[in-house]
């Protein structure tokens, strides 16, 4: 029989009332079963009494005829007067329960006999008689139903013989058991009242128990049951009125306020994750995904009404030099501010229905409804780069910031939410190309350009690895004596499939993807491994020059990865130049003083490239440390025909000289111009006048020449 599994609190509760009912069951069924065993040994015993005093009845009438004959035959023995005796005893054989009597004399001879067994003159051999005769007392026996009495017959001690009665015992006497008859009634009428008592009590059992199962499941186990429900039904912020089981003073009342106030909790929760999930916590406008469920909400009522709408995509241009330079708590004053400006924007065009969002951590998005779309969408891009462009106060400094903005218009350029979003990115991002600061719209066209871009950025990562990247040398000469001194390192990039690679098209990729950071820490370690070679082929000490990107030096870790390359590679410190573009140095000139101070103090030198092509002035190079400017290849190619970019050359060496810095032209390609700048002074010099760029075996034995 398979076991039933009670599960629940509810099953383990009826369970153990099964189990506790099943035990009082069984007592109570034990307790019958006694009550019918001493009922049935209450009957035995009287019936065993009423055998007892029948047998006892029947003894007394034995004994009383045995005494009463026994005094008669005492004479008749004496005189042996057989014929007396023989009417005395037939005088006898009438008695009822009477079935013989036999008289015999002191050698056990029987003298009369009325069983029709024994003879007269025979001997008894039975062992009755041998006992009698043996003891001299009287003696009794019961065999099957019959009650034999043996008594001597004795005369002042002398033996004259005996008298055996056998009598028949026919079972109790009904009148015996009439005297035990009401005993046996009110036992009878005992036994059914308890009986009575113990169904009634199994019964009332019975019923009190699925009275309370009955009682449980409505009060108890319904009421959890329904609060369970409830609860796996209740959703966060559901104003579903609760049931009465609030009402209840009891302890399902208290669980059911108890869950009432986690529901509250909940919803509160719920409400606050919500607007988490939605709103951002920096500006309190609406986050990347509330705008992209409200984009969706708008695409489906602008299908139905044919109306326009422009998704502009604002990106914050070079908003990572905040954080770097003025902190991030900095930056994020930086954010709110220009939130403001943005929604005072929006304010200002009327565009009370546009929504804006921060879509990232310095880009913003809005959606903009309005007639005659594409020209009300410029002219609000317009406003809001000159809003962003105004001078910000963070912590006592003003900070200046632009803004690229991409452009994308529905239905022309797209119909889908995701599309449309990606249109505004790509649009953004031409923005940045052509120079930041400025708005694009979103056209075809841009999709190959990004798809070329994506690719050349797929391409480039692994490039050094796979080792289609490569170093080439373009050596640097003493313009006084004509002497290699050094040599500038140069990335090559030679693709599988595109071929030669030009350094303007795949660097920028590399520094706007931040891949730089890793290449440009490749090529620092592969020059000065390259230099230490040269050295060790060449009585001098030659230099390699490498050039540092703004990525780079904005890291922060210039110093340490230049300490690694040069402890890696064993290179001596004063034969390593890094070279810095003007405008990277100047973008930040306190960090850029920093830094570059401590990369100096290990021995390294620092030369600014392209030297005179920046916005700033001269009297930068008293603020941050360098050793040597390269004058820019523009001013080179025209000393010859060009009188102010002459004089601006003279002047630029003068200068540096006056601050004890040297100074290298870049782009000689005529014995002329080199003429001109060794008369100037100009130290060092580079370009095809001295030879084209060379890998580095081929620059290691120009240094042995």
């Amino acid at each position: 029989m398979p076991m039933i599994a009670f599960k629940g609190l509810r099953g383990q509760l009826l369970g153990t009332m099964a189990v506790l009912l099943v035990i009082l069951l069984a007592i109570f069924a034990a307790y019958w079963q006694g009550e019918e065993a001493n009922h049935r040994e209450m009957l035995s015993l009287s019936q065993s009494a009423t055998e007892q005093l029948s047998r006892s009845e029947l003894r007394r009438r034995g004994e009383h005829i045995a005494a009463e004959l026994s005094a008669h035959l005492v004479p008749m023995l004496q005189e042996g007067d057989a014929a007396a005796i023989n009417e005395l005893v037939g005088d006898m054989v009438h008695h009822s329960n009477l079935r013989y009597l036999i008289v015999y004399d002191g050698n056990g001879r029987v003298l009369v006999s009325t069983d029709g067994l024994a003879r007269s003159g025979q001997l008894m051999t039975d062992p009755l008689a041998a006992a009698v005769l043996q003891a001299g007392g009287r003696k009794e026996q019961w065999p099957n139903g019959l009650l034999e009495i043996a008594v001597p017959i004795e005369h002042t001690g002398q033996a004259l013989g005996g008298l055996r009665v056998g009598l028949s015992y026919t079972g109790p006497d009904p009148g015996n058991a009439v005297i035990f008859e009401p005993i046996v009634r009110r036992l009878n009428a005992n036994s059914l009242r308890h009986h009575l008592w113990i169904v009634v009590i199994v019964v009332v059992l019975l019923v009190v128990t699925g009275v309370y199962a009955v009682l449980l499941e409505r009060r108890v186990f319904g009421p959890i049951r329904r609060l369970a429900r409830l609860m796996q039904e209740d959703t966060p912020g559901s104003s579903q009125p609760l049931p009465e089981l609030a009402l209840r003073d009891d302890e399902i009342g208290e669980l059911m306020q108890a869950f009432t106030r986690m529901r509250a909790g909940i919803a509160k929760h719920d409400r606050e994750i919500r607007r988490l999930a939605f709103v951002d916590p920096l500006t309190g406008m609406a986050n990347r995904l509330a705008f992209r469920q409200s984009l969706d909400d708008r695409l489906l009522t602008l299908r139905a009404s044919h109306d326009e709408l422009a998704l502009l995509f604002i990106d914050i241009d070079d908003f990572k030099r905040v954080n770097d330079t003025l902190g991030h708590e900095s930056g994020d004053e930086v954010l709110s501010q220009l939130s403001v400006r943005v929604r005072l924007v929006l304010e200002k065009f009327g565009a009370q229905a546009a929504d804006i969002a921060r879509f990232g951590g310095d880009e913003f998005i809005v959606l903009y409804l309005a007639k005659d779309i594409r020209a009300a969408s410029a002219r609000m891009a317009e406003a809001l780069i000159v809003e962003i462009e105004r001078p910000l106060a963070v912590g006592g400094r003003q900070v200046f910031l632009g803004a690229s903005i991409g452009i994308t218009l529905f239905p022309d350029d797209a119909t889908h939410a995701g599309q449309l979003l990606k249109n505004a990115d790509i649009a953004m991002y031409q923005a940045k190309v052509a120079g930041k600061n400025c708005y694009r719209f979103y056209s075809r066209a841009l999709d190959r350009a990004v798809e070329r871009r994506v690719q050349l950025e797929q391409d480039l990562r692994g490039a050094w690895s796979r080792g289609e990247l490569s170093l080439v040398y373009q050596p640097i000469y003493q313009l006084a004596d004509g002497n290699i001194v050094g040599a500038e390192a140069l990335l090559r990039w030679q693709h599988p499939h595109l071929g030669m690679v030009p350094p303007v098209v795949f660097i920028e990729v590399a520094e706007q993807t931040g891949l730089i950071e890793d290449i440009g820490r490749a090529v620092l370690e592969q020059a000065c491994k390259d230099a230490s070679q040269w050295s060790a082929t060449t009585a001098g000490k030659p230099f390699v020059s490498v050039n540092i990107s703004p990525r780079q030096l904005r890291s922060g870790e210039l110093p340490d990865v230049v300490s690694n390359a040069l402890r890696s590679s064993g290179l001596i410190a004063s034969q390593l130049h890094l070279e810095l573009t003007e405008t990277a140095v100047l973008v930040d000139e306190d960090q850029a003083s920093a830094l570059l101070s401590r990369v100096r103090a290990t021995g390294v030198k620092v030369w600014l490239d392209d030297f005179g092509t920046g916005f700033s002035g001269l009297s930068h190079l008293r603020r941050v440390p360098v050793d040597g400017v390269k004058i820019d290849r523009s001013f080179v190619a025209d000393l010859l025909r060009d009188p102010d970019d002459l004089a601006l050359t003279t002047a630029i060496i003068a200068m540096a000289h006056s601050l004890s810095i040297t100074v290298v032209a870049e782009g000689i390609e005529s014995d002329g111009q080199c003429q001109i700048l060794r008369e100037r002074g100009c130290d060092q010099g580079q370009g095809f006048l001295f030879g084209r760029p060379m890998d580095a075996k081929e620059a290691a034995r120009q240094f042995h020449a």
